[in-house]
């Protein structure tokens, strides 16, 4: 394998470390987003009930409104501890690959996008086409594995915990493979945020090497890898922000037996049903698992690529060649 091939996919093991530490967050953020807005009490014949969750025919207490400890503390009353940890197997089996298509994907893009001459080289249209082609490679390439990982995360059966594979044949009984792509058009939206976000995140970091070749060092210290977990943390802040609703829609569209049916159809019925705040449900819990989880991801691909690049003496103008 080629010195340059290696670096392409050091996005494997640079997001693969840092997942499982993450997960009852994201375990909240989906339950946040889904279980409490289909829960909300309903008169009839003069008695308030609560609307039971039509996919698992069980009713909720949840209220409304909860903050991220309420809503831990609830699903660990109604489902136990390990109700944290649903969705947890797809997630360790997608994460690596996810990112290996995507930063492999974006190295080559850019390099062939600055090899043609045709934008100016490493410009923001450069870095927006390159984001782009990279979510779309891989959000295509592993939507079957977060379908599944969002499925079980939404089970709310207590008794009994549905397995990868029981959930696997289970979709594929009721749609056949087609139904392992529900929500793709919202995570295609989503590549917006992945645009905003190495367009930021290339921004910050040229300033940082202007900075670091102004010291005129080759010294590689701890303050260089924690300078790019800032730069990782502002731009996935930013962007996270930005584009947060398709992450509503798509939640909302992998939900099973729900009135969701397209992405702009979500879209709207969260926002006649719900207001502009129901677009934005989760976003917290959302911040809390992503600013770290990108953080910790940027810094380690970069360190990954450094310590690559000083194995391989594959010289560059750059600090890491991303």
């Amino acid at each position: 394998m080629t010195p340059s091939r290696l670096v392409e996919n050091a996005g494997g093991p640079a997001n693969g470390g840092q997942s499982e530490l993450l997960r009852p967050e994201q375990r909240r953020k989906l339950s946040t987003t889904i279980l409490r807005n289909r829960s909300q009490p309903q008169v009839i014949g003069g008695v308030r009930r609560i609307m039971a969750i039509s996919h698992c025919g069980i009713s909720s207490t949840t209220p409304k409104s909860m903050s991220i400890m309420q809503c831990l503390r609830h699903i660990v009353q109604n489902e136990g501890p390990r109700a944290l940890f649903k969705g947890l197997g797809p997630n360790l089996v997608g994460v690596a690959p996810s990112r290996a298509i995507y930063f492999c994907t974006y190295s080559q893009t850019k390099n062939t996008l600055n090899s043609l001459g045709f934008v100016e080289r490493d410009s923001p249209l450069v870095h927006i086409m390159s984001a782009a082609s990279a979510g779309f490679v891989s959000s295509t390439a592993t939507n079957p594995i977060w379908f599944v990982k969002t499925r079980m995360q939404l089970d709310y059966n207590s008794k009994v915990q549905m397995t990868v594979r029981q959930c696997i044949e289970r979709v594929y009984a009721q749609g056949g493979i087609a139904a392992f792509y529900k929500g793709i058009t919202a995570s295609y939206f989503g590549i917006c945020e992945t645009m905003v976000h190495f367009v930021i995140y290339e921004f910050i970091k040229s300033k940082l090497l202007e900075q670091r070749n102004q010291r005129h060092t080759d010294t590689k210290g701890s303050r260089d890898f924690l300078e790019f977990m800032m730069a990782g943390a502002v731009s996935k802040t930013i962007a996270s922000c930005i584009a947060y609703p398709h992450e509503v829609a798509r939640t909302r569209l992998r939900e099973e037996g729900n009135k969701y049916n397209s992405f702009w159809q979500t879209l709207h019925t969260v926002w006649k049903e719900e207001g502009r705040a129901g677009l934005y449900r989760g976003l917290a819990t959302q911040l809390v698992r992503q600013i770290p989880n990108t953080a910790i991801m940027m810094a380690t691909y970069e360190a990954v690529v450094y310590v690559l690049t000083r194995r391989f003496n594959n010289k560059s103008n750059e600090f890491y060649d991303f």
